[in-house]
């Protein structure tokens, strides 16, 4: 993850925000466990794909999702923080071994984050799933497309 908000101020940002984007620049299934420092025990993580509950169920998600990718990094453009919880606005850039023919994918979108005791319990992400998953797929990325493309006009 690289971000240009987090470089100017830092001490600006609460505790769990900054250990969050700190973490998430290293991410990787090598360091899963990592997880554990920025999510509470009791967190609640919803995507297009699914809502977990809880870190044990979350780090499972999670290595289940780092199982095909060759690699992720993420951008963070813009960042809102009010109190207790933040809007992130990110760019996702993903290789995974069984999409796009290997080769890149670029996600735009953003998550909605809540701090609890240095800790981030709600993590919510939205997010394109079309342009994510579904226009990687051979046939079924064209039919997204023009499905996509009909709704539009």
């Amino acid at each position: 993850m690289q971000t240009k908000v987090f470089n100017d101020q830092p001490e600006n940002k609460p505790l769990w925000l900054r250990n969050f984007v700190s973490i998430y620049q290293t991410l990787s299934i090598s360091n899963l466990d990592l997880l554990a420092h920025i999510y509470h025990v009791d967190v609640t993580f919803i995507d297009p794909m699914h809502k977990v509950e809880g870190i044990d169920e979350l780090i499972k998600y999670f290595e289940s999702l780092y199982q095909n990718i060759a690699s992720c990094r993420f951008e963070i453009d813009h960042v809102i923080t009010e109190k207790h919880e933040a809007s992130i606005y990110w760019k996702m850039t993903y290789q995974h071994t069984k999409l796009n023919k290997g080769k890149d994918v670029t996600v735009y979108g953003n998550s909605h984050i809540k701090g609890q005791n240095d800790k981030v319990i709600y993590h919510r992400d939205y997010l394109d799933l079309g342009e994510m998953l579904y226009e990687q797929v051979p046939i079924f990325g064209k039919l997204t497309k023009w499905i996509k493309n009909k709704a539009a006009n």
